[in-house]
């Protein structure tokens, strides 16, 4: 999943942004209002991470715009101490839930995960193709009963796949969906990936659609 966090650079720091990268994450980051919309209008992410202390009350203003034109992208407001009653108005206005400074790594893993889930309507978290499954929670994928180790890549790309097994995936899709904006991307990366999830899952877990994309497989 990509993430937009909307702030100033120390709004999240290395180590969360680090936590974040091992959760499967791509993140985006920038610090007012404008870019964000820009940033929103061009690109698709699954969660917003809102700073509402922008200057001149910008986080909220930006909240409002948001939902003014129907996007419904999950967002997560990030309040001082002091702004909780602001935070709670933005719940008013269309925000999907709060954190409040200083957090912790799981503490904002919760919040993304429970929005995430009340934008797709899917309460139960538990993807499953065929004798494939995946939890996107516990960050496990399983083969039949026995359990896959992958890596961080390898399971966000799995986790779009599974999310519509009708669904065609381009590559560019993909890369876009796995890496952030600051990310180098080797020209092959989403082909190793691929590779490596078939030699862990077997060689029909992932379907190659010529000159379209990529598609799960159907294992039993």
């Amino acid at each position: 999943m990509r993430i937009l966090v909307v702030g100033p650079d120390a709004l999240i720091d290395d180590g969360l942004k680090h936590g974040l990268h091992k959760a499967g994450f791509a993140i985006d980051s920038v610090k007012d209002a404008e870019s964000a919309m820009l940033a929103l209008r061009t690109t698709s992410y699954g969660a917003v991470l809102l700073d509402i202390g922008l200057s001149g009350n910008d986080g909220l203003t930006l909240l409002e715009r948001l939902r003014q034109r129907n996007d419904a992208t999950p967002v997560v407001l990030i309040a001082d101490r002091g702004a909780i009653p602001e935070a709670v108005v933005g719940l008013d206005e269309g925000a999907d839930d709060y954190i409040v400074k200083p957090f912790t790594l799981d503490d904002l893993l919760a919040r993304i995960r429970v929005v995430s889930r009340h934008q797709t309507g899917h309460m139960r978290p538990l993807l499953q193709v065929g004798a494939l499954r995946l939890d996107p929670a516990q960050h496990r994928v399983w083969l039949r009963d026995k359990e896959v180790s992958v890596t961080t890549r390898e399971f966000a790309l799995l986790q779009e796949l599974m999310r519509d097994p009708a669904i065609v995936v381009t590559r560019a899709q993909l890369e876009d969906r796995l890496y952030g904006w600051n990310e180098e991307i080797e020209s092959n990366a989403i082909q190793v990936h691929v590779h490596n999830l078939r030699r862990k899952l077997g060689g029909d877990a992932i379907h190659n659609v010529r000159g379209v994309g990529y598609r799960i497989g159907t294992l039993s």
